[in-house]
């Protein structure tokens, strides 16, 4: 059963390999930019009040987050395992999942941490600005984006690596090796978590 959380600045790519990840564990992928970003196409009230945040390069408000994503880790499709993108991106987000998975009497399996460069991530998602039209993705938001992820998200490398779940790999490359370098930190996590083949055959 995988509980994963995926880190990393805006542009490394945690949507895309969220969505392969999920894919091969089937586990749902939960992001919260999508939710976001799906609101503010209907034109719902949350959208309206998530686009004013987002467009200028911040974060929407935790207490409207915690709400959402605490409902849909409680969806069927979730009991079995998940990947949160994008959340949590505080230490206050941090405690409130660590409040909803222990209600739930489950736990994190690990955290996967994508790394890469600032200014290639700067050139990634402007370059998409141009091609898909986003208007949080012009470069003065973008470089917003990275300095509030730094001040506010990088924290949470520090908390869970010392729990010891943190887990980081280089996001940058084809997106195959990319997934290739997930699924090998995630092998290697479950065979250190395994028992001994004693252990099991004990009794």
């Amino acid at each position: 059963m995988s509980r994963l959380v995926l880190l990393g600045p805006p542009g490394a790519g945690k949507g895309t390999q969220a969505k392969r990840l999920a894919a091969r564990l089937a586990v749902p992928a939960i992001s919260t930019g999508d939710i976001f970003r799906a609101n503010v196409a209907q034109g719902t009230e949350l959208g309206l009040s998530a686009k004013e945040y987002m467009d200028a390069g911040k974060y929407v408000p935790d207490s409207v987050t915690n709400l959402m994503v605490r409902d849909r880790l409680a969806q069927p499709d979730a009991t079995g395992g998940f990947i949160l993108d994008g959340y949590p991106r505080t230490t206050d987000q941090v405690r409130e999942l660590d409040d909803m998975l222990a209600e739930a009497g489950t736990s994190l399996t690990a955290v996967l941490e994508l790394t890469a460069d600032t200014d290639e991530l700067v050139r990634r998602l402007t370059l998409r600005a141009g091609t898909e039209g986003r208007s949080d993705d012009a470069e003065g938001v973008v470089r917003t984006r990275q300095q509030v992820y730094l001040e506010q998200t990088a924290p949470l490398v520090e908390v869970y690596s010392t729990r010891g779940l943190l887990h980081s790999v280089d996001g940058l490359g084809a997106v195959e090796e990319v997934t290739a370098r997930l699924e090998q930190v995630l092998a290697q996590a479950a065979d250190a978590d395994a028992p001994p083949a004693g252990d099991a055959q004990a009794g």
